[in-house]
């Protein structure tokens, strides 16, 4: 459960934030920008975008499996591309998931 270990090493103010956007997108699926968007080039993984206080900003990356959202990886954005490390990260991730 590594995102849950991420989120749990977070400030709480920032694990609310966080855990609120996590929350709409999974009861509202699917939505769309600004909250949620698809990885261009990652099939099936999607990105949800968190805005915290100071200026940073947050991305958990997740696919949907069987009907259910699952969280692949969480981050705090340091630059503006998304590293792909972190993609690498989630896709080889995802691709462990079970049929």
């Amino acid at each position: 459960m590594p995102v849950r270990d991420w989120l749990l090493s977070l400030s709480p103010e920032d694990r609310k934030m966080i855990g609120d956007d996590i929350r709409t997108a999974e009861f509202g699926w699917p939505v769309g920008m600004p909250l949620c968007r698809s990885l261009t080039g990652r099939k099936g993984l999607w990105e949800i975008r968190s805005n915290l206080n100071s200026g940073r900003i947050s991305r958990v990356l997740f696919c949907v499996h069987n009907g259910t959202m699952v969280l692949l990886h969480g981050f705090i954005k340091k630059t503006q591309k998304t590293p792909d490390r972190d993609l690498d990260l989630a896709t080889a991730r995802q691709k462990g998931l079970t049929p």
